[in-house]
């Protein structure tokens, strides 16, 4: 590519990886390890070819994540480095011929240690006198958190050492495939939510702020570098670990020294075969020069030691049998279709059931029931089906459709066009109660102040509510129950549930949670049906002659409200009393009738949804990109893309002083 070329897609990855790279570091995985490596190398290719678009806050110049709220910072006096990825046997070829030639430069001799890369977190250990004083997270590598209460609670970190030796430690905190069994197996008995994988268990224990709950975690941790040490000099990367072994130390386990790079391959190969029978997991084999002042010469860059690279193995991959496919219906009513599988072992973890997420993935991979199936879970992330052996069907294999209704509640299922899921429509659909229960007393819809997340969770939980409508059925008692002392908290909640009962009907249609239909929607609707009955005996075909409902909207509308469920959900809340008609407004002064304006930047007197009602109170509208059709384009401080379109296109562009202006 030329550099043009190169340019724009170094500018698309650098926010994805740092995305990644955050939600890696918050404990949260979002892609497997594999698809990040494979990004971060296009970077670096590109970085390379083109040294002059490296800058400074790109991902292939930084180690680490932010700090976690909460937690002292701790700055590490030997930084915490990275490792320099590769992934075939000639890049570890180049690494060698390197080493080599520095080898030859400063005359020392050459031998390499190959230990097996911990899955876990990275994290800085101190002593003073061989008593532990300080334990502290990777961090950005130079900068980290410390989390001494918690890694005091570690069994395999030792509190005293053997010998009252000053010593700086660096070691991978880590959960064991076995304990991580057990923990989501008690997590499960327990219906708390279970861990996606081990690395981000661990991760996220070792980084609470109750040290409790570190402690009821079966953390471990391996040893795998001496930091700093002023009272012995090593004169090996392998004698250092004897020796912190010697202290006490849970020294990694696997490590291999090697002569020659035949040896080296020959470990890399072991270490690969073994990762089923080994009880922690791990995501490579990391190649390290032995002689530590051969490593002193040689050096670092900022983010990588020149003297060691981390070997990653391709995603393993498992056959085994697609016993069936069934259907999950999420809190937001999309269908996932799911494969039921015959256990199998990948990358450390028994498999025996995985998402197949859409209708067109199974579509695009002519996966049936029946079929032998290839399994791969790189990065001890979720696994996928990423093949079909279709040599091996016998015509037994049954092709999948996905459900016309809904199997938890048997409401219709809806696919609009240009989406990929499939949705269930019922209203009182159980699987969605809980998310529909949260819109619906947001405060754009129904305003019930105090019936947040954690409340409706528990509500439900208790089995008080079942549907929306029992909402308004709740006893003082019942909310009193919810709190120690809830008397007050009852009270006030009874009050809010009670003035949610005299909203507008425009709260109420957007609080129905009905797809494509929000706040300014609603409002739009109120001018056309005046009552709830209206709405709901409305035509697809007079919908659609409203300005603002498109062909998709109308059809979702128009289905909505034949649905059985909505039907009863409604004549419920009738019979607690709610209103079902439009408000009538006082004449209103319309001098933006007609008028669409887009918002942009930030305003110094009103918050965007403040200047919004304003100009919607007035007759006008507000949109969120800039067009030919946008009138006004009101910019506040750092307006961004949107200033420039509208410069592009010749948009009257005001400022919060000219608003002011007009709107008085």
């Amino acid at each position: 590519m030329d550099i043009e070329q190169a340019k724009k897609r170094a500018e698309e990855l650098r926010p994805l990886l740092k995305y990644y790279t955050q939600k890696y570091f918050d404990d949260e995985q979002v892609v497997s390890d594999y698809e990040y490596d494979m990004l971060m190398r296009e970077l670096k290719q590109i970085e390379k070819e083109y040294p002059e678009l490296i800058t400074e806050d790109s991902p292939t110049q930084r180690v680490g994540a932010s700090i976690k709220k909460g937690f002292v910072k701790v700055t590490h006096e030997v930084p915490l480095q990275s490792l320099q990825d590769v992934f075939t046997f000639e890049e570890v070829e180049e690494f060698d011929e390197r080493m080599q030639k520095a080898a030859v430069e400063y005359n020392r001799p050459l031998e390499y240690v190959v230990e097996t890369k911990i899955d876990g977190l990275s994290s800085a250990i101190e002593y003073k006198e061989g008593k532990l004083v300080r334990g502290a997270t990777r961090g950005n590598g130079t900068v980290g958190e410390d989390v001494t209460e918690n890694i005091s609670t570690i069994k395999t970190v030792p509190k005293v050492l053997k010998e009252p030796i000053s010593i700086t430690v660096r070691g991978e905190v880590f959960i064991g495939k076995s304990d991580f069994e057990k923990l989501n197996e008690n997590r499960l008995l327990e219906e708390q939510e279970q861990f996606a994988n081990a690395r981000n268990a661990a991760a996220g224990s070792l980084r609470q702020l109750d040290s409790k709950i570190t402690k009821s975690r079966p953390l471990n941790i391996f040893i795998f570098n001496v930091q700093k040490c002023d009272d012995i000099n090593f004169e090996t990367h392998y004698e250092s670990l004897l020796y912190l072994e010697k202290l006490g130390f849970n020294v990694n386990p696997v490590k291999i020294l090697c002569k020659n790079m035949k040896e080296v391959k020959a470990a890399i190969e072991k270490i690969g075969n073994m990762r089923d029978d080994l009880d922690f997991g791990i995501d490579g084999a990391v190649v390290k020069v032995n002689d530590l002042i051969l490593r002193e010469n040689i050096g670092t860059t900022f983010k990588t030691p020149k003297w060691a690279v981390a070997y990653k193995y391709p995603p393993e991959k498992k056959e085994t049998l697609l016993k069936d496919i069934v259907c999950q219906v999420g809190r937001t009513g999309v269908i996932t279709p799911m494969a039921i599988l015959e256990p199998v072992h990948v990358a450390g973890s028994k498999i025996s059931k995985t998402t197949l997420h859409n209708e067109d993935y199974i579509k695009q991979n002519d996966i049936r029931i029946g079929d032998r199936v290839l399994i791969q879970k790189a990065g001890d992330v979720i696994p996928e089906v990423v093949g079909v052996v279709k040599e091996k069907r016998d015509g037994t294999e049954k092709v999948f459709e996905m459900p016309k209704t809904c199997p938890v509640c048997g409401a219709k299922t809806v696919r609009e066009e240009g989406e990929a899921a499939v949705r269930c429509i019922g209203v009182e659909c159980p699987a969605k109660l809980y998310r529909s229960i949260i819109h619906f007393a947001s405060k754009d819809a129904m305003d019930i102040d105090g019936l947040g997340e954690a409340i409706i969770a528990e509500l439900i939980e208790r089995k008080l509510i079942s549907n929306i409508a029992d909402i308004y059925n709740l006893t003082f008692d019942d909310i009193a129950s919810l709190k120690k002392n809830g008397k007050k908290f009852a009270q006030n909640l009874m009050d809010a549930i009670e003035a949610s009962k005299h909203k507008d009907l425009y709260c109420l249609i957007n609080s129905l949670g009905i797809r494509h239909v929000g706040v300014k929607l609603a409002k739009t609707l109120t001018k056309y049906y005046k009552t709830m009955d209206e709405l709901m005996n409305s035509s697809y075909e007079e919908l659609r002659m409203i300005d603002d409902v498109g062909e998709i909207t109308a059809e979702t509308i128009s289905e909505f409200f034949k649905q059985n469920q909505t039907i009863d959900l409604i004549n419920k809340l009738k019979n607690a009393g709610l209103n079902m008609e439009a408000i009538k407004q006082e004449a209103s002064d319309n001098r933006f009738e007609g008028k669409v304006f887009v918002l942009t930047g930030g305003l110094e007197n009103y918050t965007r949804d403040e200047a919004s009602k304003i100009i919607e109170n007035f007759g006008g509208k507000t949109s969120s990109s800039v067009s030919k059709k946008t009138d006004y384009v009101l910019a506040g401080e750092d307006a961004g893309s949107k200033f420039k379109k509208a410069q592009e296109l010749g948009v009257t562009i005001i400022s919060e002083e000219e608003f002011n202006t007009m709107i008085n």
